[in-house]
């Protein structure tokens, strides 16, 4: 009983004291699928979904802990800011693994690679969130760039798949040149320092304005193409589009948690002097992306290619909030309305992903009619889809007018009318699924291809067929509450001010 007494405190001052612990216990999971796959001699099996559920949960439990901790030592507000990103980001990883497994199983493609793969963008996301210096920042965006560019092309029969991985790699690789162009001029001038605040002080000091605003450019044209803002979004369409649909679902969250916060320390950090230069660009850039990703996304066939033009829109909605932030509210706005995102859209995918499984399509058209064939599959989107476009009661309609008073209070005067119209219009076109999915008649049979699905599924596959219906139910109501409790979540989120 006193080795235990012992024990527990000095575990729990280890887990504290270790501010990278939750990145390891990701390290050691990833070694671990490693080991079982190879035992296993490349065969599925349901204990790798279960043992990376498993790492995630522990991870966001120690995360949790180590946060309140920073909060009772009173530590920096920048600390708070990484915690929040980094937890946010195990949610993801946590919901999108859950979501992909059976998608996995049934397209018989190798689960352990797949579960690497994610789970290695989701520390490069985390490693990215916290980073202070320029090489850490680099060498955890391209880890999360690569991992999703092998995502992308995961179902290497698929020729669309194989299209949008090239894709990937190929703007990856011009938005990481960017990018190290624009660090380049930090570096030399602030005499070879890498960690952020010192290359700030060096800048300062010797007052390289002119190399600083190059630098500035450079970083932001990089950046705006992890963030799909125009006119760096070329991409997105067409690898949401190829890509296997849990793919898509982990991408279109994970670039609008870790390139935000990555984009908001840099910019914070760097050059706070240069808020005025740089917010004037940003919020341009923000409004065009909203007006172009909703006036298009009404135009689109492909449910994936529809929902890949309100994700350049969405992005632009959260940079209002990178903008608004003051020393009184700090990144709250942003941040808030990015927690509900993430469980607004991984719920809209939680509804397409079964419905490809079963039907082989990814067209809108052919959502008409599924009440009558599934009414568990059209009860997420009635709760989900106008929470997107930001019709109340749901809480997409609490995050944008948080988001939106803040802009406004902050003086984006442009940039918020425009985000109330383009919202307006995104109403349209998610209502317009909803309409059809009630009152549309399919005039297409889908017996064939679900016949040709099910057959896929292996019987010893022990996960359940409405797996992915619990999760969807599960995501719809959390998406919902989180409007109803947002009060506690903004208090939270208040202090995370540089």
């Amino acid at each position: 009983m006193n080795d235990i007494n012992f024990i527990v405190p000095k575990l729990i001052f280890t887990s504290t004291n270790l501010p990278i612990l939750p990145e390891i216990i990701l390290i050691l999971n990833l070694i671990a699928i490693i080991a079982i796959d190879l035992s296993n001699k490349g065969k599925n099996t349901t204990l790798l979904y279960k043992i990376s559920l498993v790492s995630l949960f522990v991870s966001a439990v120690i995360l949790v802990c180590q946060w309140e901790f920073s909060i009772l030592s009173e530590r920096s507000h920048a600390s708070d800011f990484s915690n929040i990103f980094r937890f946010f980001l195990l949610i993801c990883s946590l919901l999108s693994v859950s979501l992909s497994v059976d998608y996995i199983l049934c397209s018989k493609v190798a689960l352990a690679e797949f579960l690497l793969f994610k789970l290695t963008a989701g520390l490069g996301g985390m490693v990215l969130s916290c980073a202070n210096d320029l090489v850490t920042i680099y060498v955890s965006l391209e880890l999360l760039a690569l991992s999703s560019c092998f995502l992308s092309g995961y179902t290497k029969r698929d020729v669309r798949s194989n299209e949008a991985s090239m894709k990937f790699l190929s703007m990856g690789g011009a938005s990481s040149s960017f990018l190290l162009y624009g660090f380049s001029p930090l570096y030399g001038p602030s005499g070879g320092q890498l960690q952020l605040n010192e290359t700030v002080d060096k800048l300062l000091v010797n007052q390289y304005f002119s190399i600083t605003y190059v630098s500035a450019a450079f970083i932001t044209a990089g950046t705006a193409f992890k963030l799909s803002l125009f006119p760096f979004h070329q991409w997105t369409p067409d690898v949401y589009e190829g890509s296997p649909t849990p793919v898509v679902a982990f991408l279109s969250v994970t670039s609008k948690v870790a390139a935000p916060a990555s984009f908001t320390r840099l910019f914070g950090l760097i050059f706070p002097y240069l808020s005025n230069e740089w917010h004037a660009a940003v919020g341009l850039l923000a409004t065009f992306s909203m007006i172009l990703g909703n006036l298009i996304a009404v135009t689109q066939r492909s449910i994936k290619r529809m929902l890949a033009y309100p994700s350049i829109s969405q992005i632009g909605y959260i940079m209002i909030g990178v903008l608004a932030a003051d020393s009184g509210n700090g990144y709250a706005s942003m941040i808030t309305y990015t927690f509900i995102y993430i469980f607004m859209n991984l719920g809209t995918f939680a509804r397409i992903t079964p419905f490809g499984l079963r039907t082989g399509t990814d067209n809108i058209r052919d959502y008409a009619g599924l009440y009558m064939k599934d009414p568990v599959l059209t009860f997420s989107p009635v709760l989900r889809s106008p929470s997107l476009g930001g019709m109340p009661p749901p809480s997409g309609f609490f995050g944008k007018l948080y988001l939106f008073w803040h802009g406004w209070k902050a003086g984006s005067y442009p940039s918020v009318p425009v985000a109330l119209v383009t919202s307006v219009i995104s109403i349209y076109y998610y209502l317009k699924i909803i309409k059809s999915m009630f009152t549309g008649k399919s005039g297409r049979s889908d017996t064939p291809k679900t016949s040709r699905q099910n057959s896929l599924v292996s019987p010893s596959i022990s996960i359940s067929k409405n797996s992915l219906e619990i999760v969807m139910i599960i995501r719809a109501i959390a998406s919902t509450l989180s409007g109803i409790f947002i009060d506690p979540i903004i208090e939270i989120t208040r202090n995370t001010f540089f």
